[in-house]
């Protein structure tokens, strides 16, 4: 007795993997027109490609201190942000601490600054020269549309 298999059904057929969609993160940092406006002034009178550098460093009373410097140098992980015609670029060990923050510019009675609104951060000292700051959690970043 012979047994005849059936081979007009087709195979399953696989579709290769594909991966999933990629996830839109928030910019790094948010530029506030006042601070874009006083970025610029400065930029004009640098040196041609120079651009702000954000970082994080340790030390102070709550533990941390926002830096800032004119660098024309990017390094390859570095996070570029352009935000109304201003290039800021955050270092790379700073960026779970920021993402999120809005950098402006204020100016009262007796003084002028950049000013991070970070709401990552935890504490800052009574002197306001340094913040504790706590990193995002990157699995945890929600999705952006």
């Amino acid at each position: 007795m012979s047994v005849a298999s059936d081979t007009s059904a087709a195979a399953p057929t696989r579709t290769p993997a594909t991966s999933p969609a990629k996830r839109s993160l928030p910019p790094v940092i948010r530029i506030t027109d006042a601070a874009a406006d006083h970025l610029r002034e400065i930029l004009a009178a640098a040196a041609p490609d120079t651009v702000l550098r954000v970082s994080i460093e340790n030390g102070g009373c709550a533990g941390m201190s926002y830096k800032m410097d004119f660098t024309t140098e990017i390094a390859p992980f570095d996070s570029v942000v352009e935000d109304k015609g201003v290039k800021v670029v955050v270092d790379t060990k700073a960026v779970l601490f920021l993402l999120g923050t809005e950098m402006d510019f204020k100016t009262d009675k007796v003084s002028s600054q950049f000013v991070f609104n970070n709401p990552n951060q935890t504490s800052s000292c009574g002197c306001g020269e340094s913040v504790a700051i706590t990193p995002v959690d990157a699995g945890a970043t929600p999705a952006q549309g």
